[in-house]
């Protein structure tokens, strides 16, 4: 794993001039996640998950399993989170959820709202099908990457 440092050097200046609290990136070889609070600045480099079963990971492979609660049935598919916000169920509190479990849903149906830097982001399926699992729990945070749901494809 390779890092310029001029160039995180930069993006750090430019995070803090803009006054951006949390920021992620990821590409094929490494992760970058840059979180400010109340301690200060915390960056956190590490190479991306495709790496970390490399030949040089102390980790053995193991064959695959079943699929099983975490992982998607062949003719499933896992909706994620594309960014770090907070997760909502429904367009306002006293509105019914968008899905639940058991909802047929078309591709490009809005699923659920994830609030980010104060904009409400619609996360809308990617495929069509019946909802079998919520993952994320209403108002609560999410991470880039985290399963919401998963739809058992039509």
């Amino acid at each position: 794993m390779t890092v310029d440092i001029e160039k995180l050097r930069a993006l750090l200046d430019v995070l803090n001039e803009k006054d951006i609290a949390e920021f992620e990136h990821e590409d094929e070889a490494t992760r970058i996640r840059v979180v400010r609070g109340a301690r200060g600045l915390v960056t956190h480099v590490a190479p991306a998950f495709a790496a970390l079963g490399s030949a040089a990971s102390p980790r053995t492979e193991a064959p695959p399993a079943a699929p099983t609660a975490t992982e998607p049935a062949a003719d499933s598919v896992d909706v994620t989170s594309p960014f770090v916000g907070t997760f909502y169920r429904a367009a306002s509190p006293d509105a019914p959820s968008f899905v639940e479990i058991g909802s047929v849903v078309r591709a490009g149906q809005t699923l659920c709202i994830v609030e980010a830097m104060k904009l409400m982001n619609e996360i809308e399926a990617e495929s069509s099908g019946t909802i079998t699992e919520v993952f994320a729990q209403n108002g609560k945070a999410v991470e880039f990457g985290q399963k919401l749901f998963r739809i058992k494809k039509a």
